[in-house]
């Protein structure tokens, strides 16, 4: 067993620094032990090696990759991967993230593409796509997130199409934009409570978010809405229980709760691992609140597991709406 804690790329601290810069100039915070339920299998195998050949002959980034993803291993092996568009810097610096910081480069015109075409090679039942935030673009990056659906739906039309989208934020219209491309399901994680969003999630706002997803089911109640929270950030119960009631009343579909871990002694450190106990006590509660899907396990991330996901979830609406349930 292995225990996977960053990406291979920030290994070294000249690596790390290059990665981000922004916080060379933090002290160094603890690194607590991990207990034996976050532990991961090493990635091997044959069907592992095949995806990501397919990601590397297609020039494309994944944030299975790029966030150290502790999945990595079962997630390829399987042929899930969520491809990460428009590039792999962001420009945003959270703490709690592992993606790389700065200026991006041009968009790739020709990424829709092959994403596409990565997607209809792999014979994917269910794609997830997500992506850096953009707040260097006029639109955030939303006509591209619809060039890249409009692709995918060309090229593989059997294929359900999950986003995890940046916030949007100051950005009039965006939102609007990648809603009418019409995806599937509709992604964009609070990440945390509002208490912490100064420290974790500083160029975000807590009510944005929420609202944004709440535009979602305006527009198109067809589609379902998701979203996710970190915990072990130092959060009480009491506030995640109010974060889901935030999220219920925006009418969101699917919840999923993980454990936060931390990528180097530089980002925001671990305050506990919550146990698998928690975790399980957190999916009873947000499921009598009546999300149609939960996911909550330590490693639980955005789009882990997620075409079974949306299958149970596609699946809870159809017998809710049959038992004349309102949602």
């Amino acid at each position: 067993m292995v225990n996977l804690i960053s990406s291979p790329r920030s290994a070294t601290p000249d690596a790390r620094a290059a990665r981000h810069p922004e916080k060379q100039k933090r002290p160094d915070t603890p690194v607590l032990r991990k207990p034996d339920w976050i532990r991961v299998k090493a990635p091997t195998g044959g069907v592992f090696s095949e995806t990501r050949n397919v990601v590397k002959e297609n020039n494309l980034v994944t944030v299975c990759e790029e966030a150290g993803c502790p999945n990595i291993g079962e997630c390829w092996s399987q042929k899930h991967a969520t491809f990460m568009i428009m590039g792999e810097t962001c420009t945003r610096a959270c703490s709690f993230c592992n993606v790389k910081t700065g200026l991006p480069d041009a968009l790739d015109a020709d990424e829709p593409r092959r994403v596409a075409h990565a997607t209809a090679t792999m014979e994917l039942k269910h794609v997830v796509i997500t992506s850096v935030d953009r707040d260097d673009l006029a639109d955030g990056g939303a006509e591209h997130f619809a060039q890249v659906i409009r692709a995918i739906r060309e090229a593989a039309p059997g294929t359900t199409i999950e986003i995890l989208t940046p916030d949007f934020l100051r950005k009039p219209g965006a939102a609007e934009v990648v809603i009418d491309a019409r995806p599937d399901v509709f992604n964009h994680n609070l990440e945390t409570v509002p208490r912490l969003y100064l420290g974790i999630r500083p160029g975000a706002r807590y009510y944005h978010s929420l609202r944004l997803l709440e535009r979602v089911k305006e527009r198109d109640p067809s589609q379902f809405t998701k979203s996710g929270i970190m915990v072990g950030l130092g959060e009480t119960k009491e506030e995640v229980m109010q974060v889901m009631d935030d999220m219920r009343s925006a009418g969101i579909d699917f919840l999923t709760i993980g454990q936060y871990l931390q990528p180097t002694r530089k980002h925001a450190a671990v305050d506990r691992y919550v146990t698998p106990e928690e975790f399980k006590s957190y999916e009873t509660i947000a499921r009598a609140k009546g999300f149609l899907m939960v996911s909550a396990s330590p490693l639980t991330r955005s789009s882990y597991h997620a075409g079974d996901d949306f299958e149970r979830m596609r699946a809870a609406r159809e017998a809710a709406l049959a038992s004349g349930k309102t949602l």
